[in-house]
């Protein structure tokens, strides 16, 4: 079960997520673009500086990938939601943290493309965007929908409605898009989470949260950049115990299982907390 992590890149050597990162096995050919050429992918890609090592130099992806996969039960550090998964980095955004839309179709594509070679790609975990609308970044986003690949995205974190101000990439009424808000540790809409009963679906924790970071290192972070990993991860966990579960189907179980919160209710579609435990039936 592969969840992919578009973002900064992953720091794939921190002690917390090695033995969790994906590495492209002998029967899945390299990546091969007809523009950008041959690339000996073993962990994923870079398509900001049109390379194969996707490693993260910013921090932002490898704190998000910490909250779907950091190892559990190892004595060290934290332990993610799938605590047995195979994390892809998609490294789209520099150092900076800024990437360009371009960047992001060319990552979502390597995936794509990595499922019809044969890789299990069922997610991708998408904390990051902007209020400008692109066809072509939502023509990849169904693309990658129609492959079987759920993509759930950050809501953004500027305290207003997307009904009213779209937000992508997860304004985009597609559907394998799950848009995520983010709750503080009272269940309480985080003051910086957008919302927005039409175009937000679920909410999960995002404030405070401590995760991997850079250098074996470990760091807080605020922001829906981090209620996404949280349903990626939950995703990722559904598709363990149910590998054929359709995108649509996994897409409705993760909304349909969330705990109802009465303030919650007028802010996203489900009207509740992401709920892992019921998503898998127990």
């Amino acid at each position: 079960m592969v969840v992919d992590v578009l973002d900064s890149g992953v720091d794939y050597t921190h002690q917390d997520l090695v033995s969790n990162i994906w590495f492209r096995p002998d029967t899945v050919p390299q990546y091969k673009d007809d523009e950008l050429g041959t690339f000996n992918d073993e962990h994923g890609f870079n398509s900001a500086d049109n390379q194969s090592d996707p490693m993260d130099d910013n921090g932002h992806g490898t704190h998000c990938a910490g909250i779907i996969g950091a190892e559990g039960n190892n004595d060290e550090g934290i332990a993610g939601i799938n605590w047995n998964v195979q994390i892809m980095p998609l490294k789209f955004l520099g150092r900076g943290g800024f990437g360009t839309t371009k960047d992001a179709i060319e990552a979502i594509n390597y995936a794509v493309d990595r499922k019809q070679k044969g890789v299990n790609v069922r997610v991708i975990s998408a904390s990051w965007g902007s209020t400008q609308y692109s066809k072509a970044l939502e023509d990849a986003i169904r693309a990658a929908g129609e492959a079987g690949i759920l993509f759930v995205a950050a809501a953004g974190n500027d305290g207003s409605s997307n009904d009213k101000r779209p937000h992508y990439p997860s304004n985009y009424d597609l559907p394998n898009v799950i848009s995520v808000a983010a709750l503080d540790r009272n269940d309480q809409l985080a003051s910086f989470s957008n919302f927005g009963t039409k175009t937000v679906h679920i909410a999960a924790p995002g404030k405070d949260i401590l995760s991997t970071w850079l250098n074996e290192q470990y760091r807080e972070a605020s922001g829906t950049s981090m209620a996404t990993p949280y349903v990626s991860g939950a995703a990722g966990l559904v598709l363990a115990s149910e590998p054929n579960l359709t995108v649509a189907k996994l897409r409705e179980r993760l909304l349909k299982s969330v705990d109802k919160l009465d303030n919650l209710s007028d802010k996203v579609q489900s009207g509740g907390r992401l709920n892992a435990a019921k998503a898998l039936g127990n």
